[in-house]
């Protein structure tokens, strides 16, 4: 289980683990991020998950495609 710093949101710790992820290339471009595994991963809740992806969607590292999932976008 992931350790938390209680001094910020968990969706925002969260978020910069897949930003870092990415960045290293431990995530590949058109890779899936799954927000199960993530849940599972860092015991949190899918809507926990969802604020960390919609950021992440926001900064136009991940695009969501409906029905399939949330993907690294290209650079």
């Amino acid at each position: 289980m992931f350790d938390f710093d209680p001094t910020k949101p968990k969706w925002q710790q969260i978020a910069e683990v897949i930003r870092k992820r990415i960045a290293q290339g431990e995530y590949p471009v058109r890779g899936l991020i799954s927000e199960v595994q993530l849940e599972r991963e860092f015991g949190v809740s899918r809507v926990t998950v969802r604020k960390a992806t919609a950021a992440l969607r926001e900064e136009g590292l991940i695009i969501t495609t409906p029905g399939m999932g949330s993907f690294v976008a290209e650079r």
